[in-house]
């Protein structure tokens, strides 16, 4: 049986949604990297990056190779780097628009208008 189209891309979007494996990615879009490389950005256990890494390897999307006793992981192909790229521009293009709008609130309406963090990103 086939799966619809829509349904596979919500399952991609499920697998993606791992703040720990979208931060593999970014990393791994700047090129391969060594398991101790990750896990010194990553400051995660090293078991936890282990089940991060296998989820992605599985789907395809990053590849292992060994060199002696290290493991390098690199993306796949570019099509992962160009997707994190469009959602920087996303969420970029999201939150210029709504610190807009909370800059144009009135004063004394309680509105913030501080920029809203996105988080650590390369």
């Amino acid at each position: 049986m086939q799966v619809p189209l829509y349904q596979a891309k919500a399952e991609f979007f499920r697998m993606l949604g791992h703040p720990v494996r979208i931060r593999v990615l970014e990393l791994l879009q700047h090129g391969p990297l060594a398991v101790r490389d990750l896990l010194a950005d990553i400051e995660i256990e090293p078991s936890s990056l282990s089940q991060q890494l296998g989820v992605l390897r599985r789907a395809g999307i990053i590849v292992s190779t060994r060199q002696g006793s290290t493991v390098i992981y690199a993306l796949a192909g570019g099509d992962i780097a160009d997707l994190l790229k469009a959602a920087r521009r996303i969420l970029t293009e999201l939150l210029a628009g709504q610190y807009a709008i909370l800059t144009e609130s009135p004063a004394g309406t309680g509105a913030s208008a501080g920029p809203v963090p996105v988080g650590k990103e390369s």
